[in-house]
């Protein structure tokens, strides 16, 4: 509630609002249901996509470290999206647009065929009961769309602080095609859920994942 209630009052601020809108991606395509990056950010380079992104803290900084590449910090609930627009747009980043969509709509139907060089997707939510089972990010269809829409060496990196929920995600990735890579994980301590559950000392599971590479799958903390 208090977050809400903070992004209530931020985006009444008309002036704050107007900064902030400046960040949020415009398609720019006759249909909806297509995202064409190069119009999103006036080039062309390589596109790295945060799924869930929070309020900003990860991608903020890894776009700053990477200028060369393209980002897209994508967020669904709008308490939350307003006020990662406004820290996007403060940062002044011209690699860096916030677009609000579901992230299943985004990559199962949007995005075109190898469109992104990295997806990050850290600590989603993993509704545990059954019979929520319709909202969990990850499906067979999600991540072959995952696989559809990376570039043939691009790579998805994961965290969850759930082991079981970790287990479930490495599997379905495994027998996708994906397999677990020698690749530090950036988000996994870097994003706000990360650095809270390091400052706590709870264990983090995390992986980083290429099409058909051939180390076995492993819960890495």
């Amino acid at each position: 509630m208090a977050r809400m209630r903070k992004s209530a009052r931020l985006w009444r601020d008309q002036s704050l609002r107007a900064l902030a809108e400046g960040a949020f991606a415009r398609p720019g395509s006759p249909s909806h249901f297509h995202i064409d990056t190069a119009l999103l950010f006036e080039r062309r380079a390589p596109l790295e996509i945060e799924l869930g992104a929070g309020k900003g803290e990860f991608i903020i900084e890894r776009a700053a470290a990477t200028p060369e590449h393209n980002f897209l910090a994508v967020e669904l609930a709008t308490s939350v999206l307003h006020l990662l627009a406004l820290h996007v747009a403060r940062s002044g980043l011209s690699n860096l647009k916030v677009l609000q969509a579901d992230a299943r709509t985004l990559v199962n139907l949007m995005l075109p065929h190898a469109s992104a060089v990295a997806y990050h997707i850290y600590f989603p939510d993993p509704w545990p009961k059954e019979r929520h089972a319709k909202h969990r990010l990850f499906s067979p269809y999600f991540v072959t769309n995952l696989a559809r829409t990376l570039t043939p060496d691009g790579i998805a990196y994961f965290a969850s602080d759930v082991r079981d929920y970790a287990e479930v995600v490495y599997r379905m990735l495994d027998e996708n095609g994906f397999r677990n890579c020698e690749v530090m994980v950036p988000g996994a301590h870097r994003s706000n859920f990360g650095r809270k559950y390091a400052a706590e000392g709870r264990p983090v599971f995390a992986g980083a994942f290429r099409i058909g590479q051939s180390r076995a799958l492993t819960l890495d903390r």
